[in-house]
């Protein structure tokens, strides 16, 4: 299943714009948010920005339209069938598990890359 390509920019809060300035600091700039839930989800765009080890969550940001709010979230936690490694989105996501999206640049990519060097490809799952 292929990656949601929803992309929005998220502005500093005006908080932060103030703060920069009563500082004399370089304003701060609006960075964008790449969805990374599955194509065709139901809900929100979202994205991870930073994880809080301490807690086993993370702030997400998510949006819709022109809209974004952050919210603390707990991960996932479901595992794949090894049991080795646990879905990187949050608990409840609406979309299949990160484990089986795939990020449509770098599938585009990784075919470009085959078809220039083809030596380096893995053939027949080796």
């Amino acid at each position: 299943m292929e990656q949601c390509t929803a992309v929005t920019l998220l502005p500093p809060p005006d908080f932060v714009l103030r703060l920069a300035a009563a500082d004399g600091g370089s304003r701060p700039e609006a960075g964008h948010l790449l969805c990374e839930l599955a194509a065709g989800h139901d809900g929100d765009h979202a994205m991870a920005l930073w994880d809080d080890d301490a807690n086993r969550t993370a702030v997400w940001a998510r949006w819709r339209g022109e809209r974004a709010t952050l919210a603390e979230l707990d991960w996932c936690g479901v595992t794949d069938p090894e049991g080795e490694d646990a879905c990187g989105l949050f608990a409840g996501h609406p979309s299949a598990h990160d484990r089986d999206v795939t990020d449509p640049t770098l599938t585009a990519v990784d075919a470009v890359l085959a078809r220039e060097h083809p030596h380096l490809t893995p053939r027949d799952g080796v």
